[in-house]
């Protein structure tokens, strides 16, 4: 059975640093794209970031362009988002997802094969 698990969601002050993790088992996805996506209240889904397989491609949304960071260690089959100078409109449920192919998965997410279940992040003011 295939899963991602998100971990390391919590409540930060504006300002403030968090990192999420995205643990994935049942399959290996060193071959695949993996990336972040997150949803508001009220609002759709939106891309955050995506990582090619091997890393070497990276892409963000503008809106967390120079305060995000992802990155993924293939061999403990996980990705990371690093997420810094968080806002209050960061709050939101913040979804790992797997990609299938090797290129970056696509901004609409309509290249994900799986999503993880989620983890809620709230930067207060």
């Amino acid at each position: 059975q295939v899963q991602l698990v998100e971990s390391g969601g919590g409540l930060v002050q504006a300002g403030g640093s968090l990192r999420l993790s995205c643990a994935a088992s049942g399959r290996t996805f060193s071959s695949v794209a993996m990336g972040w996506f997150r949803q508001a209240p009220g609002k759709e889904r939106e891309f955050v970031a995506t990582v090619s397989w091997s890393g070497g491609i990276k892409y963000y949304a503008d809106s967390v362009k120079g305060r995000f960071t992802i990155s993924r260690d293939n061999a403990k089959n996980t990705v990371y988002l690093q997420m810094n100078s968080l806002k209050p409109e960061d709050t939101a449920v913040y979804y790992c997802a797997a990609g299938r192919s090797r290129t970056v998965i696509t901004t609409n997410g309509d290249t994900v094969d799986y999503w993880g279940q989620g983890t809620q992040v709230t930067v207060s003011s």
